[in-house]
């Protein structure tokens, strides 16, 4: 079950209302998916710069900022089916 938070856009005139839905998901995912992109390339850049004769130490935490971020993301993914089984509970529970 996907949440889709919907955010409310004036028309052309300013009078008039339309939902527009946001789904955050999505971005989230494909936010995700870059991120592993990146990580991956920095950590071959590291490989490769501290594979040299007089490696530069500092390069090897460059990897560390797309692997914090991946954390959060998969965080936030990994809670999402539970988070819908969680709301979908308590919107049944309110009908009873």
């Amino acid at each position: 079950m996907d949440i889709h938070p919907t955010r409310h856009a004036a028309g052309a005139r300013g009078a008039r209302l339309q939902e527009v839905p946001l789904n955050w998901n999505k971005w989230v995912r494909q936010i995700h998916r870059w991120l592993a992109i990146a990580f991956t390339v920095t950590v071959v850049v590291t490989f490769v710069a501290l594979a040299r004769e007089e490696p530069v130490v500092w390069v090897s935490y460059v990897p560390l900022l797309p692997l914090a971020l991946l954390l959060f993301t998969g965080l936030y993914l990994f809670a999402l089916p539970y988070a819908a089984k969680w709301r979908s509970g308590r919107r049944a529970a309110a009908e009873r």
